[in-house]
Parts: structure tokens; sequence; C-alpha cells
């Protein structure tokens, strides 16, 4: 199947066979289980390599008899496991097997899965030995019934010999015509503690079972692991996963009351770093209101600069659907670097209003000087920025690939606040000046004693309650 995806793809581009696999390394790991690794051309605009994957996996169908089938890339995002990945525990296996298979039969109906897989399965085949009453009072046990039938079909070592450098094992045990089916159990007699010889269904009972291959536990509990892989170019893993999660798994659930689950794989990473990266952001939007709040002198200025953040995310959010790009969490670590950032065109004017107003200025007149005078430093310093990761939002390498999204997030948050900051911070600026001059007066018609006459607004303005002398209305 590889070699007809490399004949398609290099007929397609009009090339010879084998230009896009350059090599092929197959082996088995074990008696039943094998792997083949494969290596490209370094040639994006030929083909990606998620693209030969889907090829590989669809022209390899499904192949009878085989219980995993995976096709992985080397090449990928940080790791952490399956795209969706969700452990069911329970004491009872049975149980949890059961409901494994259920969840496994609705999440094949979702559209992008692929590699669908179920940890609960068939274990090997093994006979388990039961031992009878009747031979506890012949002075056998079970240690005894055990070590006797091991010995008869594997073996047991009764001498080494030397053979130059190598020593050589001799097993004693039952010939190989007599080894090669559970019946023979039958024929085999028991040594007994005082040297007699019974037959084995005297003293033993056989049980068939199976042994499992792997036990998986959480809690001391046995668990079962469904986990997908999810096609990123046309779904959001994030999207399907909690869509199964809200919809589908409390069905199952309900229809087994002994079984719980456990977020795993990329699934629980993912929600781990997204609590991490919450916790992480809320103490950096506090740091930068407290580095803002000390020099400002003001508690309400600082949320005027950071005001203009959710429009950077806007931003950033508008510049990964104009490339086409998916929204991952590299994209929000990106939105965190554009908090920072952002607010510096906002302070540059808050602080040079500040500045007209400390020298006598009216209001309106220093808010229109601010963004008059600031346009140009904020313009050019928010185009050198953009600029500046412009090479990396239009880089096409794989290298290039994980941090094309925060570069994203980063360049169109700070071309989209800049426009944003030039009529949003003045507009917020004035409407804070007079809320304040609203609430003073408010406060001053409350308080028992105080004349609402115009000559006493007067005299309260005179005293700095609200005026437009420098530096009196400052809040």
């Amino acid at each position: 199947a590889l070699w007809e995806v490399d004949r398609q793809v290099s007929a397609e581009n009009g090339l010879k066979k084998g230009s896009v696999v350059t090599s092929v390394n197959s082996w088995t790991q074990t008696d039943t289980s094998g792997q083949i690794i494969t290596e490209l051309v370094k040639d994006d605009d030929l083909i990606s390599g998620t693209e030969v994957l889907r090829r590989w996996r669809e022209a390899t169908g499904d192949i009878p008899g085989a219980k995993t089938l995976g096709f992985e890339g080397a090449a990928g995002g940080p790791g952490g496991g399956a795209d969706f990945s969700v452990q069911l525990i329970g004491s009872n296996i049975t149980e949890v097997g059961r409901a494994a298979a259920e969840l496994e039969r609705r999440v094949r109906q979702y559209e992008g899965l692929y590699d669908i897989r179920n940890s609960h399965e068939r274990g090997t085949p093994e006979i388990k030995l039961n031992i009878k009453p009747e031979a506890e009072t012949l002075g056998l046990s079970l240690a005894d019934l055990a070590r006797q039938v091991r010995a008869g079909f594997y073996g047991e070592e009764v001498q080494r010999i030397q053979r130059g450098q190598d020593e050589v094992r001799v097993m004693v045990r039952y010939p190989e015509d007599e080894r090669d089916s559970v019946g023979y159990l039958n024929t085999v007699r028991i040594r007994t503690p005082d040297g007699g010889r019974v037959p084995f269904h005297a003293v033993a009972e056989v049980e068939m079972g199976e042994a499992p291959n792997r036990i998986q536990r959480f809690d001391r509990e046995r668990a079962v692991q469904i986990s997908a892989e999810v096609d990123t170019e046309k779904f959001e893993p994030g999207k399907i996963s909690q869509d199964i999660l809200d919809n589908e798994l409390p069905e199952v659930l309900a229809l087994f009351p002994g079984v719980r689950h456990r977020l795993s794989g990329a699934t629980r990473s993912m929600q781990e770093v997204q609590t991490d990266m919450l916790k992480g952001a809320a103490f950096a939007f506090f740091l930068i209101y407290a580095l803002m709040a000390v020099p400002l002198k003001s508690y309400s200025q600082p949320l005027i600069i950071m005001s203009v953040i959710p429009f950077g995310a806007i931003g950033a959010l508008f510049g990964h659907w104009i490339l086409g790009l998916q929204v991952s969490m590299l994209s929000f670590f990106g939105l965190i670097a554009l908090a920072g950032v952002v607010v510096n065109d906002s302070l540059i004017l808050v602080d040079f209003v500040n500045r007209e107003r400390a020298l006598g200025v009216e209001i309106r007149q220093a808010v229109v000087d601010a963004t008059r005078k600031r346009f140009r430093a904020i313009l050019l310093t928010s185009l050198t920025t953009f600029f500046g990761l412009v090479p990396i939002v239009l880089e096409s390498s794989l290298q290039a690939k994980l941090v094309i999204p925060m570069a994203t997030s980063l360049a169109f948050g700070i071309l989209f606040a800049t426009v944003i900051t030039l009529f949003l911070i003045p507009s917020l600026y004035m409407l804070l000046d007079h809320f304040g001059q609203w609430w003073r007066n408010a406060w001053l018609h409350m308080l028992p004693g105080k004349s609402t006459s115009p000559d006493a607004r007067e005299t309260a303005g005179g005293t700095g309650q609200a005026t437009d002398h420098p530096g009196k209305s400052q809040i």
C-alpha cells in the first residue's frame, strides 16, 4: 500500500517512481507484532507527511486478524498520547469491558476519527487446574499437582553438559506427540508422596480460561482505555473530544453504573494544560495591572489600558481564520504573550493624556492631542512588531509549524488592537472622567448638611472635588 501511494503521488507530479518514499525499514518485534518506518522526501510542496499517512491508511484498509493497526507521524506537535483518550474504571472487568465496547461503538460513528483502539482484548487461552478434595487425603497439594504437570509438558532439568564454551541443559518431558493436545492430561499419572501413582482425573479438574495479555489498573481497580486519533486537517480534536464527553460518555456510564471514567492521553494533558494556562494568565493579568496601577496612581486607568486585550484576541482569531489555521494550545500561548504587548500602545496614550492634564489642558483637548501626537509612535511600534513576525507566519517548513500559531496570534492581535486602541482608549478615558465627576457630585448630594445650590457646587469644585484645573480631576 505504501508503494502504491508513492506511485500515485509521483504520477500526479510527473515524477518517476520513488520520488516520495526514500527508504523503508520493516521488522517484527514479537511473533505477533511488527513495525514499518518510512522516510519521506523533504519537500512540503510535493506532499505533506499528514497527507501521505492519510492515503497510506486508506490504501491499507482493514487487515483481517489484526488486533491493532496504527499510523503515526514522527513530525507532529508536542506529544501526550492519542487525540482522544479516556479510561473506563471498575471493579468488575467484565462490566468494564462491555462498557468499553459500547463506547467504542459510539466513537466509531464520528467522522474524522481513525485508529480507534480498545485496550480490552481477549487474552491467551489457558488451562486452570483445580485440585479435588480426594487429592488432599493422599497428601497432594495444588503446588505438587502443578509442578508435575509442568514437568511433563514443559520439562524438568536433570543435567547440564559442557560442550566447549557452551553449557547444554538436558530436559526430561513427555514425547512431542503426547504434548500437543489437552486430552493427554487425562492420561497423566500423578505421583503421590508415598510413591504411588494415581490418574490425573481422579485428583484434579480442568477449567478452560483466558490469561490477560496485560492488566491495566487505576486506584486498584481494573481499567480499559479507549483512544482514537483525529484528522486535524479537517476537524478540531477538542470539539470532537468534548462532544463525546458531553453526549456519549454519560449515556454509556448510565448503562453501567459500576463503571466510572478518567481522562488520559492527550485529552487529559489538554485539560491539565488549559487549567495551568488559565491560572498563569490570571497571574499575568494581575501583574500587568499592578505594574501599571503603581506609577499611574490609579485603580481605574489600568482597566482602561487593559480593555484592549480582548480586541487583540479577536484579531488573533481573525488571523487564524485568514491563514486557515486551527486554534490550538500554542495559539493560546501566543494570546497570553499578546496581553503583555498590546497594552504598550494604550499605556502611551494614557500617559500622554495624564501629562497634558497636569499642565492644565482641558480633557477633551488633551485626548485629541494625545491621539494625534502619539499616532506615529503607536503605529510604528505595532508595524515593526507585525512585520518582524511575518516571516515566521508565512514560513512553510516543517520546523516552523510549531511556532506559526503563536506568531499568528501575536502578529494579527497587535495589528488589530492598534486600530482599536486609537478609538477605544480616548473614548473610555473621557467616559471614565465623566463618570468620576458624576459620582463625586452624587456623593456630595448624599452628604448631610451639604448645599446643592450652584454656588455651593462651585465652591466644592474649587476644593478639587470636580474641576478641570491642573491635576485636580485625575481619578
